[in-house]
């Protein structure tokens, strides 16, 4: 029997943490049961977005086509995707992030059963055929009647930890096995956070490294940008917020692998494969921004020091709506940004930002925000590093709280039942 999964999805953290586990585990179910399916995926505009999404959904072998998002709203809207896509008789459309009433209008244009992953909310619980639920709480308020749609499958995100890192190949030739006390820099993957990010991380990096030059550094690449754009953000004539952090420049080696060698003569060694959850699996601690990149670690279990510097106000602008364009605006969009910017700082004082800490709720790793003083943050790393039973304690508490794997595997039964339901359904 020949079907149709169709993947509705936006975001680059929802691609890394929930499709690419469920891709995997559709490709075996499906397989298992002899059935014959195409894996679309269809991208929604996304505010997040770093304009690569469409080629990270491309890079996974379980997928067979994906359409970009700047092609979603004529799809919606007249069923007709900018290549002209077939369509199978039979089919689900599965939704791993975008807005869910999208799921409702496609599931019935293509009269394909719905299968929805509800992190936090369900919604359009009348018009959906299944939803897979974080934990029960997401259904607590649904009325009973509904009750059977809902099953828990446990977080996506936990899947991270499944057995995709292969112990001792995480390393390049420039790192040795051996006895090494690794760090992973984690400055984010756009511009607004890079600008901050990567001169913080390595002003960090340089004050850690005098006190231990025993330790290693390594920044994972995020997928969306490349070695070169990366590294302008430590170069002075190209990042203006260089500037605020001593010692923070650092020059591109393009050897194999490449680094970023500072004016101390420290090298960052830059990793390009992704996932880097091998990588990342034998780092002592992570520096890291805010983001899915917290997910994964807390998943992994890799301790971790979360940083949201503040120095420049006016250096953030991806606000969504009307504070993203006043912010935007020539000649006085810098004010507008640093107002709004001050204004969110102060109200979200006292929210947690990593998501180990909101599955937690509580801080069971350190979120630092303000005006960060790197000499402060690398004191911190280094009472960690030589304190190793405090960064097995973290470990433990990241272990206790990222939830069982498993749920993209019940996410495949789901839509396995549920095209069984249609193919049934058909038959009569």
């Amino acid at each position: 029997m020949a079907v149709d999964i169709l993947i509705l999805s936006n975001g680059p953290g929802e691609l890394a943490t929930w499709v690419r586990p469920a891709v995997q585990a559709l490709r075996d179910q499906l397989g298992n049961a002899g059935t014959q399916a195409r894996i679309s995926v269809v991208l929604s505009p996304c505010p997040h977005a770093t304009g690569k999404e469409a080629q990270i959904a491309c890079s996974y072998p379980e997928v067979d086509r994906v359409q970009a998002p700047e092609y979603f709203f004529p799809f919606l809207l007249s069923g007709k995707t900018a290549e002209n896509w077939d369509w199978h008789e039979t089919g689900v459309v599965l939704f791993l992030g975008g807005d869910q009433f999208f799921t409702v209008v496609i599931g019935k244009r293509l009269k394909y059963r719905t299968v929805i992953y509800a992190e936090w909310d369900a919604r359009w619980y009348r018009w959906i055929d299944k939803f897979a639920a974080m934990k029960p709480e997401v259904f607590a308020k649904i009325p009973e009647k509904y009750a059977n749609k809902f099953t828990v499958v446990g977080d996506l995100i936990a899947e991270v930890a499944r057995s995709q890192a292969v112990p001792g190949n995480a390393y390049p030739e420039a790192l040795p096995r051996t006895k090494i006390e690794l760090i992973g820099l984690l400055p984010g993957s756009k511009a607004a956070k890079l600008a901050l990010g990567v001169p913080l991380c390595l002003s960090i990096a340089q004050s850690i490294h005098r006190l231990r030059p025993q330790t290693r550094f390594v920044i994972p690449v995020a997928p969306t940008i490349d070695v070169q754009t990366l590294a302008r953000f430590a170069d002075p004539e190209q990042n203006p917020c260089l500037h605020l952090f001593e010692n923070a420049s650092a020059e591109l080696q393009l050897t194999e692998p490449p680094f970023l060698q500072t004016a101390n003569n420290l090298q960052v060694e830059l990793w390009t494969q992704t996932p880097a959850y091998d990588l990342l699996s034998e780092c002592s601690l992570c520096l890291t921004t805010v983001g899915a990149n917290t997910a994964e670690l807390g998943s992994l279990a890799v301790p971790m020091i979360v940083l949201i510097p503040t120095q420049q106000l006016d250096a953030m602008k991806a606000w969504d709506g009307l504070p993203g364009l006043l912010a935007n605006l020539p000649l006085v969009g810098s004010v507008f940004a640093t107002a709004i910017n001050w204004l969110i700082w102060q109200l979200g004082k006292g929210k947690l930002y990593a998501w180990p800490n909101i599955w937690a709720q509580e801080e069971i790793v350190p979120e630092l925000i303000g005006k960060l003083e790197p000499e402060v943050i690398a004191q911190l790393a280094i009472d960690y590093l030589s304190h190793p039973d405090k960064l097995a304690q973290m470990g433990d508490r990241l272990r206790a709280v990222r939830g069982e794997s498993g749920a993209a595997k019940k996410i495949a039964e789901l839509v396995c039942e549920e095209i069984e339901v249609q193919s049934n359904s058909d038959k009569n």
